[in-house]
């Protein structure tokens, strides 16, 4: 009796609780392209709960934010400010967010890449009610001006190479990152290897280990690319033999 009981009570109290769990904020993008010649970016932040929250924003390093290697060379200094950079919004009110550049510090020959913060921060709440803070990452790629190149081709100038028949070898040899989903590489029905999600870094390498060895057959590596607008736009390259290969745009699945 008991244990039924037990289980009745949480039950109960998670759904009391889930019930005072507030809507979050709500960004109107998904990432953030600042061009080089530009003063500032900005973006909108919606509060869409009804209470009253203070924001918070704040702009990271890769290295910072992930605490990996940095493949694009920024600076663990950001010559960066993001104003307002602590604010009250009222319920359903909404912000315009401003990052600005000092113009120095930040590598010229390719594009770097940030991360923007924002952060939800609630108002003190009654006595037993759950209270969650709530924060949002999103990219933000600093484009110095002068770069070569379409960013919007990059996806299709990655080289692409089947390597000792025991992986996959993608190069990027362009100065802008290309954000990939859903990278698979097949033989026939045969899937062998898949990522969720990559980046590829100005000039960086990555080899995709297989499996198992695959046979004489070409190998199908199909991705689905995300663009400045954060757009998904599926691309595949056939790989036969050792020869290298450029990806084009797929029909969509």
């Amino acid at each position: 009796m008991f244990p039924v009981f037990f289980r009745y009570t949480m039950l109960v109290a998670l759904v009391c609780c889930a019930s005072s769990v507030q809507a979050g904020i709500v960004l109107n993008t998904t990432r953030v392209i600042y061009q080089g010649n530009e003063k500032e970016v900005s973006l909108g932040v919606h509060n869409s709960g009804g209470g009253e929250i203070l924001l918070q924003s704040w702009l990271e390093s890769p290295t910072v934010a992930t605490n990996k290697t940095n493949n694009n060379d920024t600076p663990a200094y950001l010559p960066f400010i993001v104003t307002p950079a602590l604010t009250r919004m009222a319920g359903g009110g909404k912000q315009l967010l401003r990052i600005i550049h000092s113009g120095a510090d930040m590598p010229t020959d390719r594009e770097s890449v940030l991360w923007l913060n924002v952060q939800e921060i609630p108002q003190t709440a009654a006595e037993n009610t759950l209270q969650i803070a709530i924060r949002q990452r999103i990219k933000v790629f600093f484009r110095p001006d002068g770069l070569q190149g379409d960013p919007q081709q990059a996806p299709e100038q990655l080289n692409w190479q089947s390597i000792d028949n025991a992986g996959v070898q993608v190069e990027n040899p362009g100065p802008y990152h290309v954000s990939m989903l859903r990278i698979s590489i097949r033989q026939h029905d045969s899937e062998l290897a898949r990522l969720d999600s990559q980046m590829l870094a100005p000039h960086q390498q990555l080899r995709i280990p297989l499996l198992h060895t695959p046979g004489s057959a070409p190998l199908l590596v199909s991705f689905v690319s995300i663009n400045d607008y954060g757009g998904q736009v599926p691309y595949q390259v056939t790989l036969a033999d050792k020869e290298p290969g450029h990806a084009h745009k797929a029909l969509p699945r």
